[in-house]
């Protein structure tokens, strides 16, 4: 993307959170209420009762012992450029989004690629419950209790040869489903990537739901990827291909804007995002902030990974 866009991607203008929550009480007692449409065609709307996908999931020795971000909030304030760059834009808009049919090819590198229908990949694995904590690069930061599996059960199946060093996740960018599509705030389709051994890390969930339920559409549906040791865009959402690769990928916001968003974007609170401190973070739902943790608190785990690497160097 050319230089001339970078001022249009302010991910640093967080909408401040008495403006946030203003706006949201205003709707609510407006009587606001936009469903969403959920994976098997329910309208979801955040906050109501809704039926439990995943309640037989198996809970992961993985998940932090901390209370979770309350279910509205999860839905509600979020970064989806695909439907706007406003917190709550996802949630306003992401009705449109078309959950099914739904297909993710598996390419590249591999000896045996593939195309998965949703519902196989919802029969693949046995799903677990993973409360993680998630850090966002612009120092607010949730626990959310995901659902899925391991993202190397579907990688494994595919067999990647000894070329394939990196994995290359490209999300959908379907202007008649996702409004954000028809700016240029990023160069579409959004694409996300990791080195091999950090796709196949335990840690690195293929993820299908969060607090039991399939994914609403604002949070990635129907399927994405979490990572949890790294900010939050890496996580990339409602992904449709995913291709082993012999050289980096080229990112969506290493490319709009490298010197502030590098390949491995690692939560490493010693190096200074370049227009602010990344030293501490905001829990929401929480007033004061908090020291950030070394790899999100996931150091004991993923640190291995990085063994002699300069991780100013490659941030």
């Amino acid at each position: 993307m050319s230089s001339h866009h970078s001022p249009i991607v302010l991910s640093s203008e967080i909408t401040p959170r008495s403006m946030f929550e203003g706006r949201r009480a205003f709707l609510r007692d407006a009587g606001f209420a936009l469903a969403l449409a959920g994976v098997g065609g329910a309208a979801l709307r955040p906050g109501d009762a809704h039926a439990k996908a995943f309640e037989g999931a198996r809970k992961s020795p993985f998940s932090v012992n901390e209370p979770a971000t309350p279910f509205k909030d999860v839905t509600t304030y979020n970064n989806f450029y695909e439907f706007g760059t406003g917190k709550d834009d996802p949630a306003e808009r992401a009705h449109t989004l078309k959950p099914r049919p739904w297909t993710l090819s598996v390419e590249g590198e591999c000896a045996k690629p593939k195309r998965w229908d949703l519902d196989e990949l919802l029969k693949l694995a046995a799903v677990e419950e993973r409360i993680y904590r998630m850090r966002c690069v612009e120092g607010w930061s949730m626990v959310i209790p995901w659902n899925g599996y391991p993202l190397a059960e579907l990688l494994k199946r595919a067999e990647p040869n000894a070329r394939a060093k990196y994995v290359e996740f490209t999300t959908l960018a379907d202007p008649a489903q996702m409004p954000g599509i028809r700016t240029a705030v990023l160069d579409w389709p959004y694409v996300e990537g990791l080195r091999i051994d950090e796709a196949m890390h335990p840690l690195t969930l293929l993820t299908l739901g969060l607090y039991g339920d399939l994914l609403p559409n604002q949070n990635g549906a129907p399927v994405r990827v979490v990572v949890p040791w790294k900010y939050g865009f890496k996580s990339a959402k409602s992904i449709v291909r995913i291709r082993f690769t012999e050289q980096e990928p080229r990112t969506a916001w290493n490319k709009a804007i490298p010197r502030e968003y590098g390949f491995y974007s690692n939560v490493n609170p010693a190096v200074d995002h370049p227009r602010w401190s990344q030293a501490r973070e905001r829990r929401i739902g929480e007033f004061g902030k908090r020291a950030t943790l070394p790899f999100n608190g996931y150091g004991e785990q993923v640190a291995g990974l990085y063994t002699g690497m300069d991780l100013r160097k490659f941030f």
